[in-house]
């Protein structure tokens, strides 16, 4: 009993030494010197990264939903009923006016030109000698050697034949024009489809199909739709000859050029939608007839203060931005306009020259600390120094 009343006692005395010395070392370092009291931290500081809000000139633009359509399509189909004796494209391929398509056959009509040629040179020369029979006649006449009726029935051989010469000329001339359909040539310029017919094939006038369609490819419309209220805007931007549209096709880093050429005549009174299109060079063929494009169209450019996207944001109150003053942020309550790209055209709020913070607003309240962070260098270069 004794013996643990004395544990005890030494048990208290240690615990009591380890808080001598640990209350002694807030006082006392490790060299034996007074410890000096931990100072206060002051305000917090937000990294953030900015950009000045900029005054320059901007592009006026309309976003739209545009279709290619060519300017000309036509479908080839024969003129005779006959066959198919020649093919002379690939399907697919680019074709210029007056390039040879198809030969159809056309061996009866050749016989037929023969056969008429013939009649023409019987008949040419029965009128040469009806004229000298008319000559012989009419001398023999004058000395009343021969009866006024034979030479009146000389003259009537010479109508006759004169008549039968130039009937038989003029279906001559029409077996002619006939044998021209027999070798079908492109009436325009542009890209071919595929031959839905080959050699050997029997075509007829009467065909609901074409023999192949060709497809003007350069240049192209294409064709979209507006608000009519835009439509004041688009009008004196036409007058003015500052209205230019840029289409971009969907996974097609190239962006194809044009002016606008036509607005349709009425507005649609079921959508309010007013047609609009635009002729495109597309030499490069980067605009495929039928295809579904993106269109921006330019109507003027003025001067607008422009702030990165970024930079915008949204409360209960509005959309606002913070500005950067003397090392701390501000909030500033703007108007944004409209987009153009990556950057915001502001309509009131900012004057140009701001900075605004484009990263870090999520830690930001008013009269917050930042420091402005550099600006990140590109992928794959170290920056400078390092």
């Amino acid at each position: 009993m004794r013996m643990s009343k004395r544990s005890w006692v030494l048990g208290v005395a240690a615990l009591a030494l380890i808080g001598v010395v640990v209350f002694a070392r807030g006082f006392w370092n490790a060299e034996g010197q007074p410890a000096r009291s931990q100072p206060a931290r002051g305000p917090r500081v937000v990294p953030v990264e900015v950009a000045k809000a900029e005054r320059k000139k901007v592009p006026v633009r309309l976003d739209a939903l545009g279709t290619v359509t060519p300017i000309a399509s036509v479908g080839i189909k024969a003129r005779l009923d006959t066959a198919i004796v020649g093919v002379h494209f690939q399907d697919g391929a680019r074709v210029k006016q007056g390039d040879l398509l198809f030969t159809l056959d056309c061996r009866q009509i050749e016989a037929d030109m023969k056969r008429v040629q013939a009649v023409i040179d019987g008949a040419q020369a029965s009128f040469e000698q009806a004229q000298r029979d008319v000559a012989r006649y009419t001398d023999l006449a004058s000395r009343n050697a021969t009866p006024i009726v034979t030479l009146n029935n000389a003259q009537t051989a010479v109508n006759v034949s004169r008549a039968t010469a130039e009937s038989n000329r003029a279906q001559l001339e029409n077996l002619k024009v006939q044998h021209g359909f027999c070798s079908i040539r492109a009436p325009i310029s542009g890209r071919i489809s595929m031959a839905n017919v080959k050699v050997g094939n029997f075509v007829r006038q009467a065909d609901a199909t074409p023999m192949a369609t060709i497809i003007q490819t350069a240049p192209v419309y294409v064709t979209f739709t507006v608000p009519q209220k835009n439509l004041p805007d688009i009008r004196h931007a036409i007058a003015a000859e500052t209205a230019t549209i840029e289409a971009s096709v969907p996974g097609e880093p190239k962006r194809a050029s044009g002016t606008v050429t036509m607005i349709e005549n009425t507005v649609d009174p079921t959508t309010g939608m007013a047609t609009i299109r635009a002729t495109m060079p597309n030499t490069d063929e980067l605009l495929w007839p039928g295809t579904l494009v993106t269109v921006d169209m330019t109507l003027r450019s003025e001067d607008a203060v422009v702030v990165p996207t970024s930079a915008v944001q949204v409360s209960q109150t509005g959309n606002f931005v913070f500005v950067v003053k003397n090392g701390t942020s501000h909030i500033q309550h703007v108007k944004p306009e409209r987009q153009v790209g990556a950057e915001t055209v502001i309509a009131s709020g900012l004057a140009g020259g701001e900075t605004v913070v484009t990263d870090g607003q999520l830690l930001l309240s008013e009269g917050t600390k930042v420091s402005p962070r550099g600006n990140k260098p590109p992928a794959g270069k170290r920056p400078a120094g390092s």
